[in-house]
């Protein structure tokens, strides 16, 4: 059975062909010649704007015409993270899925349902000539995931809706009416190098086998950080007079990184010393994470020697820097029981020959206290001889409990369900924050099948709530009131 048999088979379709269409961020070209092709062929009316998203229009159906006009928002691109060992090009290679019980996966990659299944279900709502609604517009924005590029782009009057449904979370039975805003922080400093001293040999140091995940959604999960465990070990054999060759650790901002290695230059008198204490810290972190993180492991191997190496002081320097990097939840919200109001992914390190670079996506649902992470991070880096750059920040999205929309969303699900829905705030970005800074006088709500562990290769979308999900929708657009 593949998932083009799955119920509903228009979501389901089309969602197989956004996995035949390679779209990891910042390379949309493909997805975005396919949507204006597929609207083309379908005779919808589209256009794309000066950003690359995708904007679709279509009128409503007879006797709708009086209804509050709808948008209907999600993004094409998706997080490309694929399991250690798998070959996988996502600028060129479809996602191959399979069926696991009530579960859709990806063959170790990400499968892209976040958020192809909102892409999907826009596709399946403008190709039904059978649907009941009012006015409809689509936004399909680009580069979501790594900078919210398409909400940041937009311009102001681009759409006419009054009532935006974001088509971008995560769980089934759940309408969020809030999110987290985010910023980037960009720590670099700058290292020496010298002529490697004589006697020594080098090793390259890996940690890996981590789940990874969300930064957002599964930062209070108690999942380890690749990154930080693997300055945990090098902190243990410091001032064993070991030296950076190269660092490398984790790939996208807003992924808790799973993998990262160090190559580092030891003396040859030293090296059954250190690993011995690789080994004994690997055991500590093994014991510590049983529960969370079964498959964590440690490795060592010989590799071959560079003439130059990072001095002593520059190496002490960064080890200290990322041993005391915040990273994780910093507080839970005081408002809302559950929820983490303000978080830093540590999510890339690396080295380039002349400077060591640090990725951090921090997220809160409060931009003072976002602000004050930020400036820790700003002092941080200060004090470790290097600067910080702060980019990309974007608005958290808040609550409005009285929202007309949100009533009619409630109702509409009690009658299908028989039961209310849940409403919440997610402390993740969602671009709502963006549009409604727009777009002030429409109201937003977002919803959508139940995803578990996106941003990895554990990514997976539950196919009974998939159905759920779109059928809501369809209710949804039949409830919308009149003007």
């Amino acid at each position: 059975m593949t998932i083009k048999n799955l119920e509903p088979k228009e979501l389901w379709n089309n969602f197989y062909s956004l996995t035949r269409c390679p779209r990891p961020s910042k390379h949309e070209e493909a997805v975005r010649n396919f949507l204006v092709k597929w609207a083309k062929d379908k005779k919808i009316e589209c256009r794309v704007d000066g950003v690359g998203n995708v904007i679709m229009s279509k009128p409503a159906t007879k006797g709708m015409e009086n209804r509050r006009p709808v948008v209907l928002q999600a993004h094409m691109d998706m997080v490309p993270q694929a399991r250690a060992g798998k070959k996988h090009d996502f600028e060129k290679d479809p996602i191959e899925t399979k069926i696991v019980d009530d579960w859709v996966y990806a063959c170790d990659t990400t499968l892209g349902a976040d958020d192809g299944m909102g892409v999907a279900a826009i596709m399946a709502v403008f190709e039904s000539k059978t649907l009941k609604h009012g006015p409809l517009e689509a936004l399909i924005t680009t580069d979501e995931e790594t900078g919210m590029t398409g909400a940041f782009g937009l311009k102001k009057g681009e759409l006419h809706g009054d009532y935006l449904l974001n088509l971008d979370s995560e769980t089934e039975g759940e309408l969020y009416v809030g999110c987290a805003g985010g910023i980037d922080a960009t720590i670099t400093i700058p290292y020496e190098t010298e002529k490697a001293p004589k006697g020594m040999t080098a090793y390259r140091l890996t940690i890996g086998g981590l789940k990874g995940g969300h930064s957002g959604m599964e930062i209070n999960t108690g999942r380890a950080n690749a990154n930080k465990l693997l300055f945990r070990h090098l902190r243990w054999v410091a001032e064993c007079g070991i030296r950076f060759i190269s660092i490398e650790g984790g790939n996208m901002r807003n992924a808790i990184p799973r993998d990262a290695e160090a190559v580092i230059a030891m003396p040859k008198e030293h090296v059954d010393c250190i690993l011995k204490e690789f080994d004994k810290v690997a055991g500590w972190v093994k014991k510590e994470l049983a529960n969370v993180e079964p498959d964590f492991f440690m490795k060592y191997e010989k590799v071959r020697m560079n003439p130059t190496v990072m001095t002593e002081c520059s190496t002490q320097k960064i080890i200290n820097l990322m041993m005391v990097a915040p990273n994780g939840v910093i507080r839970m919200s005081r408002d809302m029981e559950g929820l983490v109001e303000t978080s830093l992914n540590l999510a890339i390190v690396k080295t380039d020959g002349k400077q060591f670079v640090m990725h951090a996506l921090l997220r809160s649902s409060v931009d003072s206290a976002k602000m004050a992470l930020a400036e820790r991070l700003v002092c941080l880096a200060e004090l470790a001889g290097g600067r910080c750059q702060l980019s990309g920040a974007y608005p958290g999205w808040k609550p409005n409990m009285e929202s007309q929309l949100l009533k009619t969303m409630k109702q509409t699900y009690k009658k299908l369900y028989k039961k209310e829905p849940a409403v919440m705030a997610i402390h993740a970005g969602l671009e709502c924050g963006l549009l409604g800074g727009k777009y002030p006088d429409m109201e937003m709500i977002s919803f959508g099948p139940t995803l578990q562990s996106p941003h990895s290769p554990d990514e997976r979308c539950n196919i009974p709530s998939a159905k759920k999900f779109y059928d809501y929708l369809v209710a949804v657009l039949e409830a919308i009131p009149a003007k």
